[in-house]
């Protein structure tokens, strides 16, 4: 028999190679061990990684996956708990580089932009600012991400295709060269820009309103746990409407990457217009729940790094004066 040991190590390696298997008695022990490995693999994946798969799969096979609950117990009775954490490692890598590169290049451009329009356009303007400087941003985050959003998508949604990122990624690349991982980047443009553009935009917006109707103080006298507060409601307003711009093209990458030789035309065709909002639910709940906690956690890391966090906007001296609204 094999060490203990070992044999649990090699379960728990979720880059383990396919072809590399311990087949020996399994004692009941080391069943609960497995089960509870697989539990913490999938928490530590991604926040949401396991909605990503059951909305994933219920746009590419709806008559299986009709809905996020009925996806739910589908996976788990033919995949087991591990089976919600398929896919973990591209989701994590990608859409960490993509965090990476968006958040990033936002203040990048955003940054450029207002001084290309100067102050008091920058603050007439500041939506479309926002929109633009999101929508350079989301460019070129979706080059990092497109080819582990192929990876991703052919793990979850092509049963016996591949079971880890490492299995998966030199044989796409076999078949079908590097085109493999970037035939879905025009759809992810489609998708990802504009989700991005409202993400941003809404947020920065929503936190305006916020602080001017809602909440009873000025940002300054707001604590740091309040300010973070009004972040992730922000954020969870800004995702929901995310969601509802994106979902089409969204449900269009899902069942470009699944299959080989199709066109994001045919896919369009094939789904109809009813077909390309199946799933919106599931990702209202997904992409809500993501994008506040992305803000919070982004604000968090300024907040603990003690990096500048600009108040909302307010309309420039110069700028009142010219409007007669200055005493």
């Amino acid at each position: 028999m094999y060490p203990t040991t070992l044999t649990q190590l090699a379960r728990a390696n979720p880059f383990s190679a396919p072809l590399f298997t311990l087949q020996k008695v399994e004692e009941p022990s080391q069943t609960v061990s497995t089960k509870a490995q697989s539990r913490r693999l999938a928490a530590a994946s991604t926040a949401g990684h396991w909605r990503i798969n059951l909305v994933g799969n219920e746009k590419v096979d709806p008559a299986k996956y009709k809905s996020i609950f009925t996806g739910f117990s589908v996976t788990i009775k033919e995949d087991g708990v591990r089976g919600l954490a398929k896919g973990w490692a591209p989701t994590f890598i990608g859409y960490s580089m993509q965090g990476l590169c968006k958040f990033g290049f936002y203040e990048v451009f955003k940054i450029l932009y207002s001084d290309m329009l100067g102050e008091e356009n920058t603050y007439m303007w500041r939506t479309s600012l926002y929109l633009a400087a999101s929508a350079s941003a989301e460019f070129f985050a979706d080059i990092a991400l497109a080819p582990m959003e192929a990876c991703k998508v052919r793990i979850q949604t092509q049963p016996g295709y591949a079971n880890t990122l490492r299995e998966c990624a030199p044989k796409m690349y076999a078949e079908e060269g590097l085109w493999a991982f970037y035939k879905g980047v025009v759809p992810l443009w489609m998708r990802q820009i504009p989700y991005t553009m409202m993400k941003f935009a809404c947020f920065e917006r929503t936190v305006e309103l916020l602080y001017k109707y809602v909440v009873p103080k000025p940002r300054s006298e707001c604590s740091k746990p309040e300010q973070l507060l009004v972040t992730f409601v922000a954020g969870y307003i800004a995702g929901v409407f995310c969601a509802i711009v994106s979902h089409p093209a969204d449900s269009v990458v899902s069942v470009l990457n699944k299959e080989k030789g199709s066109t994001a035309a045919q896919v369009l065709k094939r789904l109809g217009p009813m077909g390309v909002w199946k799933g919106l639910v599931a990702r209202i709940i997904m992409i809500g729940t993501l994008t506040a906690l992305q803000w919070f956690i982004y604000d968090s890391v300024k907040v603990y790094f003690r990096l500048p966090r600009p108040p909302p906007p307010e309309m420039p001296e110069s700028l009142k004066k010219k409007l007669g609204l200055s005493e």
